[in-house]
């Protein structure tokens, strides 16, 4: 009988030893500055960390925090410090610390999200990422934002139109271009604009088409002034604190670069591509006067911008770069994606 169970026991002992530990689960959290509603938390936030959870066959999950744990423009040292694992931010927020993102920015970029944000990522990890100004954060992709364009509480017809009007924006391009065309131009996180146009502070706004709707601006707003591929673009970050991602197996790491790079930046593109198309449809729904802007108005926004396009080359260029020939190689890029869907 001792005997019996004493081989039981020590097969008992064999089959554990051969059994493989469960797999080990680590749960992330993340965070967004716009609301949870907003396609970039919802889609593109959310969309990749389902993604995530999946490619890594659940090992690897993220939790949504409650409230952003900083203001927008602090993300970045949110990230990086530990107080959320996985956010976003545009590069307009933080234009000292982050130049080189502020070339899709520029004017004359992407007519749509896809192409500008395929474009920007494949210029960024080509020419960008080994400059570090990323450093401190585990970069997973760049995108862009449609194309930016001006909204008004009153009605704008020309450049002359522009002069003295109180306009919010992000900050980066945008801010230089509103300032170049002779408007008072200050910098505020997106999720304040409501208040600001409401409470008269700003007369208008830069923004891409879905921002009216996702922030419910059509309220306060007259007028919608288009320019063909917009004034400027926002570029965004994606990232994640790099401690944590130092610490997941090896396996899970190139899981998450495999649905990272230039799929992060399709993600948000089409995302917000979509966003932008049912934004065009609720604002033209809502009231506010659609006004395409006409041949002088573009040509004079075209000629004021020339300075910050030109500002940026040579920033490009103090930091070892050849900032002509990669915007050259950027607008080819740009063709390139627009001609392929």
């Amino acid at each position: 009988m001792l005997q019996a169970r004493t081989l039981v026991l020590a097969a008992l002992a064999v089959v554990l030893a051969t059994t493989p530990a469960p797999a080990q689960t680590t749960t992330l959290t993340m965070s967004s500055w716009v609301s949870p509603q907003h396609h970039i938390t919802a889609v593109v936030l959310q969309g990749w960390a389902n993604e995530a959870e999946k490619a890594t066959n659940g090992r690897v999950k993220f939790s949504m925090l409650p409230k952003h744990p900083s203001a927008p423009p602090g993300t970045f040292d949110a990230v990086r410090d530990g107080l959320v694992d996985l956010s976003f931010v545009t590069a307009s927020y933080t234009p000292a610390r982050h130049i080189l993102p502020l070339m899709p920015e520029l004017p004359g970029s992407g007519d749509t999200a896809l192409a500008n944000s395929i474009a920007y990522s494949r210029i960024h990890w080509k020419h960008f990422h080994k400059l570090g100004e990323y450093k401190g954060v585990k970069l997973l992709g760049v995108f862009t934002h449609g194309p930016g364009q001006m909204f008004t509480k009153k009605p704008v017809r020309s450049i002359a139109d522009v002069q003295g009007l109180k306009i919010r924006t992000g900050g980066g391009v945008a801010e230089q271009v509103a300032k170049a065309l002779g408007a008072s131009a200050f910098v505020k996180p997106a999720p304040e604009s409501y208040e600001l146009l409401s409470s008269g502070v700003a007369d208008g706004v830069f923004f891409p088409l879905e921002s009216i709707i996702s922030f419910k601006l059509e309220t306060v707003l007259e007028q919608a002034t288009l320019f063909p591929g917009g004034m400027y673009s926002s570029a965004f970050g994606f990232f994640m604190n790099e401690d944590k991602w130092n610490k997941l197996p090896r396996q899970d790491q190139e899981a998450l670069e495999k649905i990272s790079g230039e799929h992060i930046a399709r993600l948000a593109g089409n995302s917000w591509d979509e966003a932008d198309r049912k934004g065009m449809e609720a604002l033209k729904k809502s009231g506010v006067k659609i006004v395409n802007a006409n041949s002088e108005f573009v040509a004079e926004v075209k000629k004021r911008s020339t300075p910050i396009i030109e500002d940026w080359i040579q920033k490009a260029n103090a930091k070892g770069l050849d900032g002509a020939k990669i915007l050259a190689e950027f607008r080819d890029e740009l063709k390139k994606a627009a001609a392929v869907k």
